[in-house]
């Protein structure tokens, strides 16, 4: 038990660090540049409203993906079931909010607040759109088929950076938090289900078998 607390722990400490140090790192590539992120990001209720509506396609598509069977994508669920979701199989609902909102900051503060907008200075705004997220799709390179998905996702998020008229970070912020959010909880609970078929809990924490009152 005391490994699993240390492994739960040492992701959820790691990955919060990780993730927050790159809001440091936009901050100073902001100065290096003489953009400040900051200045895009204002709470605003369109925003926050454009927000949660835009992270409903972004959850379909994730509902969609995980009932096709086509070889890459199994490879891409396989490798997230092994790999991140093993990491975070015993957090709390809660960590997971937690390291979604810090994710959903710190990734949009560098990416679409720092890196898009500095592109728009030297490119055309469709270019500096593409260019961001290929960048973007790179950081999180899994298999080439999850590096594509990730810069169509990426571009998502840099459109909704202008939705509504209004340039504000806070949206695609939202979206990319609540989106996390939901894909965590959807790969923790994928892992826990894949764990009991693999018989790769241990005894202490199987469930007991399931009565003829419990539901199916």
């Amino acid at each position: 038990m005391h490994k699993l607390v240390s492994k739960h722990d040492y992701f959820f400490q790691f990955a919060c660090f990780f993730e927050a140090s790159l809001a440091f790192i936009a901050l100073f590539m902001g100065w290096l540049v003489n953009l400040n992120p900051l200045q895009i990001l204002h709470f605003s209720e369109p925003a926050v409203f454009f927000g949660m509506l835009g992270t409903l396609p972004l959850c379909l598509l994730f509902w969609v993906l995980t009932r096709l069977r086509h070889p890459a994508i199994t490879e891409i669920r396989q490798l997230l079931l092994t790999g991140l979701a093993s990491w975070m199989s015993r957090c709390h609902w809660t960590d997971l909010l937690v390291l979604a909102a810090i994710t959903g900051f710190s990734e949009e503060l560098l990416f679409r607040g720092v890196l898009q907008p500095w592109l728009e200075t030297h490119w055309d705004k469709t270019a500096a759109l593409i260019g961001s997220n290929v960048l973007f799709a790179l950081a999180h390179a899994v298999t080439p088929l999850y590096l594509l998905l990730t810069w169509l996702v990426g571009c998502y998020l840099g459109l909704a950076l202008d939705y509504g008229g209004e340039r504000n970070l806070l949206t695609p912020m939202i979206i990319h938090g609540l989106y996390d959010f939901f894909a965590f909880m959807a790969l923790q609970r994928a892992y826990l289900a894949y764990a009991v078929n693999a018989d790769l809990r241990c005894p202490a924490q199987k469930k007991p078998p399931k009565s003829g009152l419990d539901k199916p």
